[in-house]
């Protein structure tokens, strides 16, 4: 809370940032804030506001307890994104609660809209959308939220030709839904290219956990877009605020080099999926031209390159003294002397000197310090590299939380156990730690006063108690060769 008394500062998650924003940008017409408690109950039981009028989603600001805890009626909330500029001021007119979380409700304002990021000129207000359509033929929505194949561009084509609709492209960007938003973005170009005519705009949309939910809520903000049908491969739930027009089915006839649709029975599916697709590309294999337009197929090799060419996190866990450090040593020194990919080292004594100084053994100071680490590996990642993290990471929830990081920047994430036993560890204790620990000198150390909790979910487990150095080494090696990660043999 500031010490302007009656102002706060509020910096929400991803999606309550997007809401705010298409609420000030009248996205989310007739709403103009976000939900108090009764209106929120009678959207999830009927989908609609307490005072009859249509609406999908309860629409809440969720905030901590602490935070709401400062929040009087009355109060002004500046919703800010992660630089600290101002999107929305929500006048509060009610604090609540429900199964365990508070929120704030009352009507937003438009502050500042956000001036950088990628494409940032496409993210245009519903008004703005609008005057990009002649005003006498229907606007026909496709939500470009994965890439547009040949079967999709055709079922478009028919869609828009049967309506003598203009199509207007709609890209998600408020979140990764498998691929980052600049990258739907460029495959949304491409997708226009193709169909001869169609625009291309950015919208802060978040994906909905329920899909009813999603896909009402896509279809109301489509509608406030100009659009007067939705092209989706869901399924019609009923009550939207637009037509729901489903994907037509269409077949593969493939004479040589050429494609064409062709009439075919419903419910026929594409011959690739995406498991054939993400198998492709992991090996480096093109994907084919009938399937896909080759400007398709460029950006997904750009966004998704060979498992051989993607940045990777091997992350070694174990106790204090598994010889984690030591096996993850071996592992840099082994992919060093390879000269075919870049490797960050990250020792968790070398990273407790130089990123996390001043850090204690808390456990929130040690979530801390691996989440730092899980940070620098994923910008490792990010870049096409191999990450080596070797701390001791003792708590589940934190690595899970790495895992995607690592993951969220389009690195793969290999999770490896030192699972030597305690009684190996303490007989290890060259730094006397152990012995400490059991005087009472230590306070909070893995394995005597603190839990570690051994991984349910790791690629690999060595009992590196009874393994030497090189035979793990091996096994390594030989995971990250088979599964695809490195090129070559081990």
């Amino acid at each position: 809370v500031s010490d302007a008394g009656t102002t706060h500062h509020l910096a929400p998650g991803p999606q309550a940032l997007a809401d705010a924003e298409l609420l000030v940008t009248q996205a989310f017409a007739p709403l103009d804030g976000f939900l108090g408690a009764a209106d929120a109950e009678s959207v999830r039981a009927r989908r609609r506001l307490a005072d009859g009028r249509p609406w999908p989603v309860p629409l809440t600001l969720d905030v901590p307890a602490e935070f709401a805890a400062g929040v009087r009626p009355g109060d002004e909330v500046l919703v800010e994104d992660p630089e600290g500029t101002p999107i929305a001021a929500v006048r509060v007119e009610e604090v609540w609660a429900d199964s365990g979380t508070h929120h704030l409700a009352g009507p937003a304002e438009p502050r500042r809209r956000a001036a950088f990021g990628v494409f940032r000129r496409l993210h245009l207000t519903p008004a703005q959308s609008r005057r990009l359509f002649d005003g006498e033929r229907p606007v026909l929505a496709v939500l470009a939220d994965a890439p547009l194949h040949r079967d999709r561009l055709a079922a478009i084509r028919l869609a828009a030709t049967t309506r003598n609709a203009q199509v207007l492209l709609l890209v998600p960007s408020a979140d990764d839904r498998g691929l980052p938003p600049e990258s739907l973005v460029r495959l949304a170009f491409t997708a226009r290219d193709e169909l001869g005519e169609a625009a291309v705009v950015a919208v802060r949309l978040a994906r909905r956990a329920d899909p009813v939910d999603d896909l009402l809520l896509t279809a109301h903000v489509a509608g406030a877009y100009g659009a007067r049908a939705l092209l989706t491969a869901a399924a019609d739930p009923g009550g939207a605020a637009v037509e729901l027009v489903p994907f037509e089915p269409v077949g593969y006839d493939a004479a040589g080099d050429t494609w064409r649709p062709v009439a075919t029975a419903a419910g026929l599916r594409p011959p690739l999926g995406d498991d054939a697709v993400r198998d492709l590309l992991d090996a480096g294999e093109p994907l084919p031209e009938w399937f896909t337009p080759p400007a398709v197929a460029a950006e997904l090799r750009h966004v998704r390159p060979p498992l051989a060419e993607r940045g990777l996190t091997v992350f070694f866990t174990g106790l204090s003294g598994s010889g984690k450090s030591t096996l993850a040593r071996a592992l840099r020194d082994s992919l060093v002397e390879r000269a075919d990919r870049t490797v960050t080292f990250l020792d968790g004594d070398v990273v407790r000197r130089m990123l996390s100084a001043g850090l204690g053994f808390s456990r929130e100071d040690r979530d801390r310090n691996v989440l730092r680490i899980g940070y620098v590996a994923a910008e490792a990642c990010r870049h096409g590299g191999i990450a080596i993290c070797a701390p001791i990471a003792p708590y589940a929830a934190t690595r899970a939380e790495v895992r995607r990081m690592v993951t969220a920047a389009g690195g793969g994430f290999v999770l490896v156990h030192a699972a030597a036993s305690l009684e190996v560890c303490e007989g290890r204790d060259r730094k006397g730690l152990y012995a400490k620990a059991r005087a009472g000198l230590i306070s909070e150390f893995t394995g005597i006063s603190d839990p570690y909790e051994e991984p349910t979910d790791a690629e690999l487990s060595i009992d590196t108690g009874t393994v030497p150095v090189q035979e793990a080494l091996r096994q390594v090696l030989a995971y990250l060769s088979k599964a695809g990660w490195l090129s070559g043999t081990e």
